[in-house]
């Protein structure tokens, strides 16, 4: 079908408000940092009195979310949906790993997360906020790219081979001076992680925060998630550190025992 037919199949069968939506959320989906009423309307040649309307629907039933400083992102109402989509996965992993995600982070003081892929990218499904005093909070739905952190490279290390020389082949982008661009490099830190069973990062997206991740996998050992620990370079000795990777490896390993046969 040419894109004149499906433009026109569109126009014929589609709902224009609900086109606009759809628009509205896509651009929110490929920036997480958040998007304003005026980018938006900018953006999609919409007025901008329709995009407000628009937003402030979806933020009502927390399809989105409104920042402190105006800025619009995706809301956790998004999750709740697509937990209910059925597909091969005939469990809800977020509620699964719920309870050891809160024990986890009762136990180090520090926050985690859950971690799924999508596409090239890694989104955080659940996390915990730390207690701590210099505790982060990662937030749900927030995106990451595929080749620098922990939970990414972890998610990256199980991919099919060649979809990996594929991820390789392409651009990689320098987040900080600690961001592995090099293919060759990144290869070989793949190859350590799927040996060792756990990834870790020392600033590679955020020159102060490191993390540890480990493998949450169902009983054929298919590659589900990762679940990680960031927390602050700084506040953390080595002993420490070597700690959280021994817990996160824990609890991945109980939320793996916790899936089912699919």
């Amino acid at each position: 079908m040419s894109d004149d037919i499906h433009q026109d199949n569109k126009d014929k069968y589609g709902v224009p408000v609900l086109e606009r939506m759809m628009e509205i959320l896509s651009s929110l989906e490929l920036q997480p940092a958040g998007e304003t009423i005026r980018s938006l309307s900018d953006q999609l040649s919409v007025p901008r009195s329709t995009v407000y309307r628009i937003l402030n629907t979806l933020h009502a039933h927390n399809v989105v979310q409104r920042r402190l400083d105006g800025t619009y992102v995706l809301g956790p109402r998004l999750l709740s949906l697509a937990s209910k989509v059925r597909s091969e996965a005939t469990f809800d992993l977020v509620a699964l790993a719920q309870p050891i995600m809160k024990r986890l982070a009762e136990t180090t003081g520090e926050a985690n997360k859950l971690s799924v892929l999508d596409n090239q990218a890694v989104v955080v499904v659940a996390s915990f906020a730390g207690q701590g005093q210099y505790a982060l909070n990662p937030a749900v739905g927030q995106s990451f790219p595929l080749h620098a952190g922990a939970a990414s490279k972890m998610l990256l290390a199980h991919l099919e081979a060649g979809a990996i020389d594929r991820f390789l082949a392409g651009p990689l982008p320098k987040y900080t001076p600690r961001t592995i661009i090099d293919p060759a490099k990144l290869s070989s830190e793949l190859s350590k992680i799927r040996k060792q069973g756990w990834a870790s990062d020392r600033g590679e997206h955020g020159g102060s925060v490191w993390a540890v991740a480990a493998p949450v996998t169902s009983p054929s050992g298919r590659m589900i998630a990762a679940l990680s620990i960031p927390f602050l370079a700084a506040d953390k000795e080595n002993e420490e550190r070597g700690r959280l990777r021994d817990l996160v490896i824990e609890a991945a390993a109980d939320i793996s025992s916790r899936i089912p046969d699919i």
